[in-house]
């Protein structure tokens, strides 16, 4: 079977394992019954995820002068601390920022790669925890604005990692660590503002990711490059399609790409 349409990343659904599903305009695929199976991939167009026009992707599945107007791609998405809605204070779109920003937010520890530090909305957990191939997490403050989420990591940051590797990550290889005793020392450094917001009394989230085989060598598939890929199914986690032959396909970070998808 033969499908179409413009990448977007994978929806989930928290379950053991998780489910994973490309969702294309007039269809979707649940990856997960995919396993094992050969996929043809070919790279058709760009699409922008805002203009709709077939521009090329600068970031975030928006082309160059999308990915500068637009206030989904504004600085404070990636960096939170530099939010302003609470202030009253415009950036792009104030509506749009107070919608986002004016909203419960949790810091949190996630183990994927290595302990680290990390922001979301409320109404993204577990999701973002997925996206990220974390194989636990804890909250460790739920604010009620994106502004004291962000203030909150960037302190954090000083005592723990903010990134994932994404290789590490890809091959599961990782310190079993008690995130517990982890929010438990990073409590002292929680600011004062966000302080009064600490969780006491969660517990750690395991997650279990649908692979049958990790890659050993993990190769980043450059599908415009490459233009088009054939490989055996053999894993899905975050937001990565895992392959026999050790080739990874990040569809997060190839959104607005058209493609053709051939199952065999």
């Amino acid at each position: 079977m033969t499908y179409q349409g413009v990448l977007t990343k994978m929806d989930t659904e928290f379950t053991i394992p998780i489910q994973y599903y490309l969702v294309f305009e007039n269809d979707f695929l649940n990856m997960n019954q995919l396993l094992n199976k050969n996929i043809d991939i070919h790279f058709v167009k760009y699409q922008c995820l805002n203009c709709s026009l077939d521009k090329q992707i600068y970031r975030q599945g928006f082309c160059k002068s999308c990915f500068f107007e637009i206030p989904q791609a504004a600085d404070w998405i990636m960096r939170p601390e530099l939010s302003t809605a609470h202030l009253d204070k415009e950036d792009r779109d104030l509506e749009y920022e107070k919608k986002v920003q004016l909203q419960p937010h949790i810091v949190y520890l996630a183990n994927s790669s290595n302990v680290k530090v990390g922001v979301t909305r409320k109404s993204q957990v577990p999701t973002r925890w997925i996206d990220q191939g974390a194989i636990k997490a804890i909250e460790i403050v739920e604010v009620p604005n994106r502004y004291l989420a962000g203030v909150t990591e960037v302190a954090l940051k000083d005592y723990v990692a903010d990134k994932t590797n994404w290789r590490t990550m890809l091959k599961n290889d990782f310190v079993d660590e008690n995130l517990e005793e982890w929010r438990e020392r990073l409590k002292q450094y929680i600011p004062e503002e966000a302080a009064a917001y600490f969780i006491e009394n969660k517990t750690e989230t395991n997650l279990e990711f649908p692979v049958n085989k990790y890659p050993e060598k993990p190769k980043s598939l450059n599908l415009t490059k490459a233009q088009q890929y054939s490989g055996k199914l053999t894993g899905i986690k975050g937001q990565y399609l895992i392959f026999e032959d050790n080739t990874v396909f990040n569809i997060r970070s190839n959104e607005g790409l058209v493609v053709n998808i051939k199952i065999q």
